[in-house]
This record gives structure tokens, C-alpha cells and sequence, in this order.
């Protein structure tokens, strides 16, 4: 393995020096000049895929975010089929691909000598395996703040797979590589106590959020059950994301199928169209927001039955569209959930939430959808979520935030 990095790594860092303002990387690029920019911030994972779910949006809808309203410089450096630099400032670093879609960089070396050479002011990792570490030790070796955020439930999925003894390992492992960094951030309670829990302490909650802009009720697609040759009484479930198996989409299937006729439910999320079932309906995974945001609109409520989601921003989505949602308790979704926005299962049983969809339609679903777009609207945009986070990176890098930010400009 060499420790050297690549001719395409000696371009990619030498584009990464030409920013602008932007972030952008783009040598032909006439944004602000590089005197304006105060701050350099670097975002780098694993968890980054062209069909990954909540931490590609975060990190997405924050770079975007961030060359909107602050003069900071955001990269993201992420692995990645080859060497390159995005117009947008995305940095992708070649690695192989796992089986399970992610890539994982295996010339550490020289994966830390990009990030070094990109000059950060603050860096964030954003997955707990190989990139956390090189992130860590980089951060030390520069003398800088580093952030690890959790965006994963390590500890619970070893427990609940491997057994107690593999629960009690992934807490010490992660004791290990939390104590490198000097921010841990956590996006629920749920994934706060469980590092408590586990002696890794202190932990700031730091909740996402969701584009309102584009999840709106005004992109629902009303031709959907046409579409899907449905019935126009349908009720019409859908589930959105990633069909891992901490999902339990098995789950959602034996729902739909105890409650029966007119309900149907809408997969978004599968390699390819089709019907997988007699009452489910298959779509491709959507990586357009628009397009996934008019998908879920057309459907009448999300269900989710996952027993142990981090966040759920999934949830948020279908509320910013004017759902209602049905999960499944424990997890942070039912954090995101109560009777005025949906219903939280008795119990994390398909009969239970089965009880729980019938009772929600026996009340006014169309209200309940627009209380819960209004909760969007009121608590859980991208600007509540990021202008929180800068406050809390000001603080890091020594410096007292004002208001929002000494960053952000006046628009």
C-alpha cells in the first residue's frame, strides 16, 4: 500500500486551493475572492452514496446552505468511484465499494494527506469507522477542533445482532475514538443516551432538518394512483429510504396486508419499479428531492418501521409534504412523532401499528397533515438546524456567535 499520494490526488489538492467564497473548486470560477473567506470547514465520511439517505442530505443541504449565508469555505471530501473535484467543492477520493453501496478508502496515507493539504480550520466527521479515525488524527496533527457526529447506531445494532458482549465492545470502541475529538454531536436523544450510557460524555444534541421549499404539498404528484393503476379510494401508504434490513420493510408488508383492502403501500427506495407483493407497489430509489417530494406527497400518510433510526429524517419529509406518520416506539422517530402529527405504535408490532393507521384515518388525516407541516415550518427547517450548529462551531474555534453568526450575511 502506498503512502504516497497519486498524481490525480496532487491535482485534486491543488484545484482544492483555488476556492472562492462557494466553496467551489472550479479554476474558471468568479466567485468572492479568497480574502473574504473566514473559516474553512471540511465535512468528510464514509456514509456518502449515490443511493445513502440522511447523512448525504445533511451534508448536501448544508454545503449548500453555507455558500448561501456564510462567508466560510465548505469542502466535503468523500470517497469515491476515482480522484476528483466537483464544481460544487465535493472532493471525491478513489476507494473501493463495498457490498453494501458505501466506499472505504484503503491509502489512508494519502487520504490524510488531502484532507491535511485542504488547510481546515474545523473538521467533522460524520461516520464512526476508518474516515472517523483519519479525521481525528489529522485534526490532532494540525493542533484543530474536530467534531464527530453520530449519525449511527452502532452499539444497538451490534447488540441486537451479535449479542450483549458485541454491544459492550462497540461501547468501548467508540469510547476510544470519541475521546480524539473535541465536539460529539449527536442528531436525537435517542442517540445521545446511548452514548451517555456507554461513558462517552458530554454529547451535544444537534437535530437535522428538512427543506421546506421542496417538501410542500404544492409538489404532490395527483396522478399517483393512476399511475400506480390504483383505484382512486385507495388508501395509500408509502415508505421512503434505503431497504436495509433495520428498516423491517418485511414488517410493512405484513401490515398492509393485515389491514387489507382499500389500503395499499408505496415503496420508494428498490433497484427497480415493480410489485412485490398483491398490496405493494415498488419505485426506484429517488435521489431528486423534487421528485421524491412529489412521489410521497401523492401517498395519504408514511409508515416506518424501523425500531432504531438515529433520526428519521425521512419522517421530516413526508411532514414538510403535509403526511401524517406512523411509527414504530423506541428510536428517535417517535421523538418526532405525537398524536398531532401522527400516531406512535403501542407497540413495534405490525398489528400494532396496523391499529394505529386505522385509528389515525377514523380522525381527520388531512388536518393532521398540515399540523405537521406546520411543526416542519416551526421547529425543524435547515435554517433552525444550521444556524444552531455554526453558533455551536463558533464556540469551538474560540470565538463568541452572535446572534446567528458573525458569518452569515445579511441577505
Amino acid at each position: 500500500m502506498s503512502s504516497e499520494p497519486s498524481d490525480a490526488r496532487a491535482s485534486t489538492r491543488a484545484a482544492a486551493s483555488r476556492p472562492c467564497h462557494t466553496g467551489c473548486t472550479d479554476s474558471t470560477c468568479h466567485g468572492a475572492p479568497r480574502d473574504i473567506v473566514t473559516t474553512h470547514l471540511v465535512d468528510t465520511t464514509l456514509f456518502y452514496s449515490a443511493t445513502s439517505g440522511g447523512v448525504r442530505r445533511y451534508l448536501l443541504e448544508k454545503h449548500s446552505w453555507m455558500a448561501a449565508r456564510t462567508s466560510w469555505r465548505h469542502t466535503l471530501l468523500v470517497p469515491g468511484p476515482i480522484d476528483r473535484v466537483t464544481r460544487s467543492g465535493i472532493i471525491e477520493f478513489r476507494s473501493p465499494r463495498l457490498r453494501a453501496g458505501y466506499r472505504v478508502p484503503v491509502h489512508l496515507a494519502a487520504y490524510r494527506h488531502v484532507l491535511a493539504s485542504l488547510q481546515p480550520d474545523l473538521i467533522e466527521a460524520a461516520d464512526p469507522y476508518v474516515v472517523g479515525w483519519q479525521a481525528a488524527r489529522v485534526a490532532e496533527e494540525l493542533g484543530i477542533p474536530s467534531v464527530a457526529f453520530c449519525h449511527s447506531d452502532l452499539i444497538g445494532l451490534a447488540g441486537a445482532r451479535l449479542g450483549r458482549l458485541a454491544g459492550r465492545a462497540a461501547s468501548a470502541y467508540l469510547r476510544e475514538l470519541y475521546e480524539r475529538f473535541t465536539c460529539i454531536m449527536a442528531p436525537s436523544q435517542f442517540v445521545a443516551e446511548r452514548l451517555r450510557d456507554a461513558g462517552i460524555a458530554p454529547v451535544t444534541v444537534q437535530p437535522l432538518g428538512v427543506d421546506a421549499a421542496t417538501f410542500t404539498p404544492e409538489r404532490r404528484d395527483r396522478l399517483l394512483r393512476s399511475e400506480l393503476a390504483l383505484p382512486p379510494a385507495t388508501r395509500l401508504l408509502v415508505f421512503a429510504g434505503r431497504l436495509a434490513p433495520e428498516k423491517n420493510l418485511p414488517e410493512l408488508y405484513e401490515l398492509v396486508e393485515r389491514l387489507g383492502d382499500p389500503y395499499h403501500l408505496l415503496v420508494i427506495g428498490g433497484e427497480r419499479r415493480g410489485r412485490p407483493a398483491r398490496r405493494v407497489s415498488m419505485l426506484k430509489y429517488e435521489q431528486e428531492p423534487a421528485a421524491l417530494a412529489a412521489s410521497m406527497g401523492g401517498a395519504d400518510l408514511l409508515v416506518h418501521a424501523g425500531r432504531q433510526e438515529t433520526f428519521g429524517l425521512v419522517a421530516l419529509e413526508a411532514m414538510a409534504c403535509g403526511l401524517p406518520v406512523v411509527v414504530y416506539p423506541g428510536g428517535a422517530l417517535a421523538e418526532l412523532v405525537d398524536p398531532i402529527v401522527g400516531a406512535v405504535a403501542a407497540r413495534a408490532t405490525p398489528a400494532a401499528m396496523a391499529e394505529a393507521v386505522s385509528d389515525l384515518y377514523a380522525r381527520d388525516p388531512r388536518a393532521i397533515g398540515i399540523a405537521a407541516r406546520l411543526r416542519v415550518l416551526q421547529r425543524h427547517t435547515w435554517t433552525a438546524t444550521f444556524s444552531a450548529q455554526m453558533r455551536a462551531y463558533e464556540l469551538l474555534l474560540g470565538r463568541h456567535p452572535t446572534p446567528i453568526t458573525a458569518a452569515l450575511r445579511r441577505a
